[in-house]
Parts: structure tokens; sequence; C-alpha cells
């Protein structure tokens, strides 16, 4: 009992304590010790919290640009696409707002450098290993193909693609997925049919003046998927010109796409006005082949298809005034 009351006595001494009576069953009074836990230690000493950090930090080494050869391979520290490190990087790059007048803030910590991309990966020596190691699975470029005209005649399709370089967090811009393809319809193989079918269906993306058909494709996300959508637009709308449906046999010249002169009413009464006009003057007339194959036939005919396809204007009237003049030989009555 002394032993415990000593024992009791001294740790009263050394910890912060307070002592309260409590009961148990049968009337026995006993006393329980009620710590403090505080900061503060007996004799003014601290206690921590946590577990104590005894690992000590490893301090920061010289950055690599104090390291660096002035002849090293640039390619090796900067290999692909990343973003900018400053320890990396043994140049003076400042970027950012000036602070009072001041310079722009350095390359250390400056998150304006790293937000954008950077080209330091497309160095001029990277190109050339690039190109020394992507030339084993090229082919020389055929010598047949020596002008643009050749190009054209076996390579018709043009695609255009576009891309983007921005000063934002992403290199990947969404406008960059925009596929145009341009052909000619010259170097379809299409007959009058087909050809006239071809320029119906595709409406305003025929340009008559260049004969060049341009479809822009930029439904799907990816560039890849847009020219693969383009290329089966055109091959569909190429087969799909060469199909003759049965009501297109029923078609008047009314419904025609364009004038056409020959077997026309046009041409029926010109013929027939001037074989009764060759009758009255000779006897024999003259055969229906000789009348088409003449220049004034010839001439009315074209003021006539230039005068229904492209409309009423001063220069299309003007020219069928004169032809009809001359069909009907009125210029020797004035």
């Amino acid at each position: 009992m002394a032993a415990a009351a000593w024992a009791s006595g001294s740790l009263a001494a050394r910890l912060p304590c307070r002592l309260s009576p409590w009961w148990r069953a049968g009337g026995v009074a006993g006393y329980a010790i009620a710590l403090r836990v505080g900061t503060e230690g007996p004799r003014g000493m601290s206690v921590r919290k946590g577990r104590p950090n005894d690992r000590q930090r490893r301090e920061s080494g010289p950055p690599r640009t104090e390291n660096m050869e002035v002849d090293q391979d640039w390619t090796s520290v900067y290999p692909a696409a990343a973003a900018f490190k400053p320890s990396s990087v043994p140049l003076p790059i400042r970027m950012g707002y000036p602070v009072k007048r001041g310079v722009p803030p350095g390359k250390e910590g400056n998150l304006e450098l790293i937000k954008i991309p950077n080209f330091l990966h497309l160095t001029p020596v990277a190109i050339r290993k690039h190109c020394a190691a992507l030339k084993d699975f090229c082919t020389e470029w055929p010598a047949a193909l020596d002008n643009d005209e050749k190009c054209m005649q076996h390579f018709p399709i043009e695609i255009e693609t576009t891309d983007y370089v921005s000063a934002g967090p992403s290199v990947r811009n969404p406008k960059a997925r925009v596929t145009t393809l341009r052909v000619k319809l010259s170097s379809l193989n299409l007959d009058d049919h087909a050809k006239k079918k071809f320029i119906k269906l595709v409406g305003e993306r025929y340009c008559k003046g260049t004969d060049t058909l341009t479809i822009t494709t930029d439904r799907c996300p990816l560039r890849r998927q847009n020219y693969d959508h383009g290329v089966y637009l055109l091959t569909v709308l190429f087969h799909e010109s060469w199909k003759t449906e049965p009501w297109e046999k029923e078609k008047t010249e009314a419904d025609m796409e364009e004038y056409v002169w020959e077997n026309s009413a046009s041409e029926k009464s010109a013929l027939d006005t001037l074989l009764r006009i060759s009758t009255a003057e000779t006897a024999e007339g003259t055969s229906r082949e000789a009348l088409l194959a003449s220049e004034v036939v010839q001439d009315y005919k074209k003021s006539m298809v230039a005068l229904r396809n492209e409309g009423d204007t001063e220069k299309t009237l003007s020219e069928y005034k004169e032809s009809v003049k001359r069909l009907l030989n009125l210029n020797a009555l004035s």
C-alpha cells in the first residue's frame, strides 16, 4: 500500500491530473484519475503530437542545366512531345505578365510555359533523324509524273486538311477533323446521262466554271473517319449516277436539267420552215442533213441553247435575234 501511494503521488506530481470520487456497488468509495492532455507537460516540457519524423530531408541538387554539355544530343533530352521542364532547358526563357513594369517571370515555376505546347522535340536534328528512319519505308517518286497535269490525270482526287497550332492546354483542335475532297468530273468515267444525274445529286457542291466537285465532311469526331465518309459519299454518288430508274424514261423536255436542241420542237419547226422555203425556191429542194450542217442552222442552234440554259440576258437575246434574221434571210429585205 505504501508503494502504491508513493507511485500515485509521484505520478500526480509529474502529470497534471484531477481526482474524482466514484461509487461502487456496496457503498465503497473509490477514486479515478483524469489526465489532461495538452501541449504543455511537466516542468515546461512540450509534448509533440503524432509520430516524430526522424528522417532527414534530402537536399535537392543543382539543376540539370548546369551539368549539360554544349555538344550534347538534344534529341535524348526531348525525344518526344512533352511539357516544358525548366530544369532541362538551358535557355533563359521568360514568359508572363511583367510585375511592376519589370521583366516577365523566369522559367522556374512558370505555369505559363507549362500550359502551352512547345516544339522542343522538333529541332532540325530531330527532324533529320525522323526522315532517316522513315526513308527505308518510302519509295522513289515516279519519273513519269514530272508535271502537275500528269499527276492530276493519275491521281484526280485531292484531299485537303488543316492543322492548327494554338496557345492552349491541349494540342488538339476540333476544327482539325474537317476533311475536304475535290475532284474534277471530267476525270470520272461518266456518260451524258450519268454526268447530268451526278450534278443533280450533288447540287451546289459542283462548280460548273471549274468542273470541280467539293465534298466537305465534319460530322465524325476524327479526321480519318471524315476522310472515309467523304470517299464513301463519292463512291455512292458515282454508282447511283449510272443507274437509270423507270421514271427517268418518262421525262419530258420541261423536266430536263438543261436544254437540248436535238430532237426538240425548235429543231423540227426550224427544219420544216427551211425545207418549205427551199422547196419554193428550187424544185429539187435541200436535204435535211445538208440543212443541219449549214452555218446558219448551227448559229441558230447555239443561240437557242444559250437562251434557254443561261436565261434572258441582253447578250443572249441579241444573238438569238441575229441568228433568226440570218436563218430566215431577213437581212436582205432590210
